[in-house]
C-alpha cells in the first residue's frame, strides 16, 4: 500500500506541473499500478477517477467488484449496476474539470462516449503523465522482474542444453514447450512463444507453424510471460536465444560472432547518463561494420515492467537519457531474408553501479538436436 500511495502522490505531482485536471485511467498497465488492481478487458466500462485535487474513485461493474483489493485510503469504490450509466458516473466525478488525460489503452468507444458526455474537456494520453513515472522500476518492480528473467532462464537452459528435442518437430510443438516450461517455472500467463527455424528465423516475429525443424539449421526461440512474485501485479520477462541444429556453416559462426559482440557492448553502454539513443548506436554500429547493417530491422531495445513494451525506447531519435531503475530490453538481431538469422535478448536494469542483466543463460551459439 506505502508503494501504490507514494506512487499516487508522484502522479498527482505531475499532473499539476502538466496541468492536468484529472487522470482517467482504464485498460492498462498504469490502472494496476496504481490501484492493484488489473482490469477485464469487458465492453463494461472500468475507469480510476484521479482527479488532482481530490480523492480517486475506483468505477467497476458491479459484477467484477468482488476481484477489486480495495483499500480505502487510496480510493473509493464505486460499483455500478447494469441499469446505469457508467460514462455518466464519470462524467459527474469529473465535474468542471476540462484537462482530462486518458488511458492510452481505453477502447475507442469509451472515449467517443466520453467526448460525447464531456463537450467541453480537452482530452490527452494518460501517458504524458505515467509514462515517464512508471519506467523508473522502484525495488519491488526490479525485484520482479529479476524473479521473471530468472523464471526465464531456466526455461532458456532446458533449451540449450538440449533438453527440449526440436528436430523433427514442429515449430508449433515447440512453441507449445516452451510456454508450459514457462508456467512450470513460475508465470501465470504466457504472452509469447516466438519459434523461428531455417529461413523463418530470418522473421523477427514469426508466428509459429506446422514447419517441421530439420538437420543444419537456425533456430530463434524469443518467449516471455507475466510473472506474479505476490499476488497483486505482474511483472514481465522477455528472452531470446537462437541455436543451431547441426554444424553451423563458417558464415553463420561468424555473423553470430558479430552478433554476440554487439550485444555485449550494448548491454555495456547502457550506463546511467547515456542516450537510448546510443544504446541502439552502440549495437548497430558493429552490425554495420562487419556489413551487416541492412539485416538489423528493428530497435535494439524497448522497455518493460507490467506491460512487455512501454518506456523508455532505445531506437534512433531518442535522446531520453538512461537513469537508476530503467529496465528494457537489448536485443539486436541479423536476419537474412530468405536463408536465416540469429537475435540475442536480455532484460536489463540501469544501476548506479552499472547495467544490471535479469537474464543470466549462456550467449554462446550452442549446437542442439
Amino acid at each position: 500500500m506505502l508503494a501504490r500511495a507514494a506512487r499516487l502522490a508522484r502522479v498527482r505531482d505531475a499532473m499539476r506541473d502538466k496541468g492536468v485536471e484529472a487522470l482517467l485511467l482504464s485498460l492498462g498497465a498504469d490502472l494496476p499500478w496504481l490501484s492493484g488492481y488489473e482490469a477485464m478487458p469487458l465492453e463494461r466500462l472500468t475507469m480510476l477517477v484521479l482527479p488532482a485535487d481530490d480523492e480517486a474513485t475506483l468505477l467497476v461493474p458491479a459484477l467484477e467488484a468482488p476481484r477489486v483489493a480495495h483499500d480505502r485510503r487510496l480510493f473509493a469504490l464505486r460499483p455500478w449496476k447494469e441499469s446505469e450509466d457508467p460514462v455518466g458516473l464519470v462524467a459527474s466525478l469529473v465535474g468542471t474539470r476540462r484537462r482530462l488525460a486518458v488511458s492510452d489503452r481505453a477502447w475507442a468507444a469509451h472515449l467517443l462516449a466520453l467526448e460525447a458526455a464531456l463537450p467541453s474537456a480537452r482530452f490527452e494520453p494518460a501517458s504524458r503523465v505515467t509514462s515517464p513515472l512508471r519506467s523508473v522500476k522502484d525495488a519491488a518492480e526490479i525485484a520482479a522482474l529479476e524473479a521473471a528473467g530468472a523464471a526465464a532462464d531456466r526455461v532458456a537452459e532446458a533449451l540449450l542444453g538440449g533438453e527440449i528435442r526440436l528436430v523433427g518437430r514442429s515449430e508449433e510443438a515447440v512453441s507449445t514447450e516452451l510456454s508450459e516450461r514457462l508456467v512450470q517455472e513460475g508465470h501465470r500467463r504466457v504472452n509469447f512463444a516466438i519459434v523461428g527455424s531455417g529461413p523463418n528465423s530470418a522473421s523477427p516475429h514469426h508466428e509459429p507453424g506446422p514447419r517441421i525443424i530439420g538437420e543444419g539449421e537456425a533456430v530463434v526461440c524469443d518467449f516471455g510471460g507475466t510473472y506474479y512474485l505476490d499476488d497483486t501485479v505482474g511483472y514481465c520477462s522477455d528472452t531470446t536465444r537462437t541455436v543451431f541444429t547441426g554444424e553451423p556453416p563458417r558464415e553463420f559462426v561468424e555473423l553470430y560472432e558479430v552478433l554476440e559482440a554487439a550485444q555485449r557492448q550494448a548491454v555495456a553502454s547502457a550506463v546511467v547518463g547515456e542516450t537510448c539513443e546510443n544504446v541502439d548506436a552502440t549495437g548497430r554500429n558493429i552490425i554495420g561494420a562487419a556489413g551487416y547493417g541492412d539485416a538489423f530491422i528493428h530497435r535494439i531495445g524497448h522497455g518493460i515492467g507490467i506491460e512487455e513494451h512501454e518506456d523508455p525506447y532505445m531506437v534512433s531519435g531518442n535522446g531520453e537519457r538512461i537513469v537508476a531503475g530503467h529496465a528494457f530490453s537489448v536485443e539486436p538481431g541479423i536476419y537474412l531474408e530468405g536463408r536465416y538469422g540469429a537475435r540475442i535478448e536480455d532484460i536489463v536494469v540501469a544501476t548506479e553501479s552499472g547495467p544490471h542483466p535479469c537474464n543470466r543463460s549462456d550467449h554462446s551459439l550452442r549446437v542442439v538436436s
